[in-house]
């Protein structure tokens, strides 16, 4: 089962939407996914469970709150998972009140154990894509911990340049720490303007330094906003459509 991170911990560069149409793109492909919302925001469960988010229960939050009251008769991992209505694409959705736990879990020294719910569900899924808030908090480093490879969105902007080192540098810190099986598999350039001259210098500038850039750039596209509103994956709402195809290509590019 491989486990991928999408992180970052400036917001607004396209966590939610990388990760539901990378993770839609495994489930085209024929894997069994799991997308795991770590974001209190809940922008990825929103996006694939739509007004049936709120219906979506047991999910994270439950899962988190039996982590703290253990009990004999604990539920397993699955029974907090939820299908979408997409073909072989599941959630561990996310919403609000997990934020009221996080200092009981950091506190109390539960930062493995969604690692471990993970892993028994080796069997059930081929990939699970982890959401995460835009922070470096508890659940961000948990997810970590969990992950195999970790994807970090780059959106061109000047104070995103000057923050990817430091990303970097955490990553290696947690592999260092916590699990040495993590990797920064590539950097996904987000909202990218092929005719601007900055993001093509800003790219270029990038690789000059080693750094591993994904080939496949996605374009900023004001139709993800409807994919968005409508709760269906872009991948999937408009298959044809310019940044689907990078989508595509961009797991390929993965596999």
């Amino acid at each position: 089962m491989k486990i991928r991170v999408v992180f970052n911990q400036k917001g607004g560069v396209g966590k939610s939407t990388i990760t539901v149409n990378l993770a839609a793109a495994a489930a085209k492909a024929g894997r069994r996914v799991l997308l795991v919302d770590l974001d209190p925001q809940g922008n990825s469960s929103h996006y694939l469970l739509g007004a049936g988010v709120d219906l979506a229960k047991p999910g994270l939050f439950e899962f988190f709150d039996q982590v703290l009251n253990f009990s004999m008769y604990a539920k397993a991992t699955r029974q907090f998972v939820h299908r979408t209505p997409f073909e072989r694409l599941s959630i561990l959705p996310s919403n609000a009140l997990i934020a009221e736990l996080e200092s009981k879990l950091e506190s109390r020294h539960k930062i493995y154990k969604l690692r471990e719910a993970l892993h028994e569900l080796a069997d059930d899924y081929d990939e699970v894509w982890l959401d995460t808030p835009p922070a470096l908090n508890f659940f961000t480093l948990s997810a970590l911990i969990s992950a195999q490879a970790c994807l970090i969105p780059f959106d061109c902007d000047e104070f995103s340049r000057h923050a990817l080192l430091g990303l970097i540098d955490r990553v290696a810190e947690i592999r260092n720490d916590h699990n040495a099986d993590l990797v920064v598999e590539g950097i996904i350039v987000n909202q990218y303007q092929a005719r601007a001259s900055l993001p093509a210098r800003m790219v270029a500038e990038l690789k000059e330094q080693g750094l591993p850039v994904l080939d496949v750039f996605l374009s900023a596209s004001v139709k993800v906003r409807e994919s968005h509103e409508r709760a269906i994956p872009l991948l999937i709402l408009d298959p044809s459509h310019k940044l689907s195809q990078q989508f595509s290509a961009l797991y390929d590019l993965l596999r």
